[in-house]
């Protein structure tokens, strides 16, 4: 009996360190991707074949792009990037396909943000300032927007 509860226990710890893979986008097909063809397909056979792209571009050539990505994160730990790949499919102005390229991991930048805190221009004020920085400025004559200073109505 003690025996099986230590298995069973040792079976949840286990468990609880796997690591959990997550796949997002599109699912790769090297077969289908290999039938697209410059030249014979269009828009239309491409949609057909690989299904709606995961973006489109906006300016420039038309591009359909094709994005996949899988991630694995260990208890504890920030997910990383295990593998990703951008298929970009070039389309002329008449639809045909022009060409198609493939991109990895290779091509993804990594940023790391310093800190928490966004920098800002200017000086730092305190919470007193904040609150009470304002007193005797509005309204005050001469001040902008304050009706005083200036030349009174009618001279």
């Amino acid at each position: 009996m003690k025996r099986a509860g230590l298995v069973l226990a040792s079976a949840t710890v286990l468990a609880g360190c796997s690591s959990i893979d997550v796949h997002r986008g599109y699912i790769n097909d090297s077969v289908l991707i290999a039938s697209v063809q410059p030249g014979l397909d269009n828009r239309e056979s491409v949609r057909g074949t690989l299904g709606q792209p995961s973006l489109t571009s906006q300016f420039g050539d038309p591009v359909w792009y094709y994005v996949s990505s899988r991630t694995a994160q260990a208890p504890f730990s920030q997910p990383r990037i295990d593998t990703h790949s951008v298929l970009a499919v070039h389309f002329d102005e008449a639809g045909n396909v022009v060409s198609t390229d493939v991109t990895g991991i290779d091509q993804i930048a990594r940023i790391d943000p310093e800190s928490d805190t966004t920098p800002t221009l200017g000086r730092e004020r305190g919470f007193l300032e904040d609150l009470f920085g304002n007193i005797g400025r509005v309204g005050a004559p001469g001040a902008p927007g304050a009706g005083g200073g200036g030349r009174p109505p009618g001279q």
